[in-house]
């Protein structure tokens, strides 16, 4: 039985006999006569005192116990008579299931960040670290119930991929040849000899997939790991990442907009309500701001403004900012902040970007210099979701792949969803990690991913 599953039990405010409980010895304190173990098995932060009496069977074995060790423990839940918890197990038998060497990596003691990294297979079991990969186990369930409750179609886009959907170039690489590749007469790379028989790539976004599912299905979603090689060892950038990627028909840039800011609050208001305990943890020792953060988050109406106001408003703060602003450049993580935390103190969604900033799959405005694209910016963490309406005009969308240096013949699935009974639609991408930098008031996002790949690291 699970410490969540006593404490459920426990509304009943009655002593429980015969309990089984499994767990890993976070402390153990020796008296002459008995010991008392602090036992936690992952379910909840809050640990389970056992007390185990010198006429418990095997009790000398289990004066050996140290932390990090497993055990299973048979007992009644009874009363504490002493402080700091309500109820404590009084063991009638101990069961050693493992004994960790005293070498064991996590004591009890304050471990630094750099160093948890280290050692991930391990920093699950720390109070910080359970509490992150619950949180991000209920925000999974809780995206899913998100879209579920609004009769969106789940589906699961490729891994492996002959497409860039941002047209970055920033990809992994997937091949079956050897060191000793094949080469065409001009020494490059003869991707026909290759298991595909073309080049193949790790995937970037599910989007263009989800697109032709949205044009068929209606309303629908991806979930799932995306990679990118990009050479950057920043707090916001690794490798592999999960991105959640709405797809819907029939839908305007307003309408993305309205289901983006739904999310959002849906999420972050899942989080409080469900996930207290752990979320307390986060408030006082990470970020003593984190749920003033959050409430304006879900009780704020998200400020909307297009590119150029939001250009002219940085401009015109006289902020010294690292990166120079002009009508035409990208928003920086400096910019965001400012525009959030600073100026209008609150979230707030941009549109209309230029279209020489923005992918080609953007629907172009009939100013024929911005496309119908739009962020969603958060405080703390800037740019949370990004995304645009579709460009759903054959022709036009032709022309933009041209502009970007793009074979029609690589993408012709794509422009047949165009040719073949198209209609407007729009859809966005949310980093998950980001989500959940922003719920827990972790400013690494090596930090809220089981096994971070960042350059040079493919450790476990």
């Amino acid at each position: 039985m699970t410490r969540k599953k006593i404490v459920e039990l426990l509304k009943a405010d009655a002593p429980i006999d015969n309990l089984l409980i499994n767990g890993w010895v976070r402390t153990k304190r020796d008296s002459k006569n008995f010991s008392f173990l602090e036992v936690n098995d992952g379910s909840c932060l809050k640990n389970m005192q056992i007390v185990v009496e010198e006429n418990v069977p095997d009790y000398i074995e289990i004066k050996k116990l140290t932390t990090g060790s497993a055990v299973a423990v048979r007992g009644s839940l009874v009363p504490s008579p002493g402080g700091g918890q309500k109820w404590e197990v009084r063991a009638t038998r101990l069961a050693i299931i493992s004994l960790a060497p005293e070498t064991f990596p996590l004591q009890k003691k304050r471990h630094t960040d750099e160093y948890l990294r280290t050692i991930a297979h391990l920093r699950p079991r720390t109070n910080k670290y359970g509490a992150i990969f619950r949180i991000r186990s209920e925000l999974s369930w809780a995206v899913h119930q998100f879209f579920r409750d609004r009769g969106f179609r789940y589906i699961h886009t490729p891994v492996i991929t002959g497409s860039d959907c941002e047209g970055a170039g920033e990809l992994f690489r997937v091949t079956t040849l050897n060191p000793c590749m094949p080469m065409t007469p001009d020494e490059k790379i003869d991707s026909a000899k290759d298991f595909f028989g073309k080049e193949s790539n790790l995937t970037v976004s599910g989007q263009l997939s989800a697109e032709m599912f949205a044009l068929a299905l209606g309303d629908v979603y991806t979930f799932g790991p995306t990679f990118r090689a990009e050479n950057s060892n920043t707090s916001r950038h690794v490798a592999e990442f999960w991105m959640i990627e709405p797809e819907m028909a029939f839908c305007d840039l307003a309408g993305n907009m309205d289901l983006g800011e739904a999310m959002i609050k849906h999420l972050v208001g899942f989080i409080i309500d469900n996930c207290s305990e752990d979320l307390d943890l986060f408030a006082r020792f990470v970020d003593t701001s984190l749920i003033k953060t959050l409430e304006n988050i879900i009780f704020s109406d998200f400020f909307r403004l297009p590119y150029k106001e939001a250009i002219d408003i940085l401009i015109g703060s006289k902020e010294s900012f690292e990166y120079p602003l002009a009508y035409g450049s990208d928003l920086q993580s400096e910019h965001e902040r400012y525009l959030t935390e600073t100026h209008f103190k609150k979230p707030l969604i941009i549109y209309d970007y230029p279209k020489t900033i923005k992918p080609f799959y953007m629907r172009l405005n009939d100013d024929d210099e911005t496309v119908g694209a739009m962020d969603i910016l958060v405080p703390r963490i800037g740019e949370l979701i990004g995304g645009s309406q579709r460009e759903e005009r054959l022709d036009v969308l032709e022309k933009r792949m041209a502009a970007f240096g793009l074979s029609k013949e690589n993408y012709w699935w794509y422009l047949d969803s165009r040719r073949y009974g198209t209609v407007p639609h729009s859809g966005f991408g949310l980093g998950f990690e980001r989500l959940l930098m922003l719920v827990t008031g972790v400013s690494n996002i090596r930090d809220v991913i089981p096994f971070p790949r960042t350059p040079g690291n493919i450790d476990f």
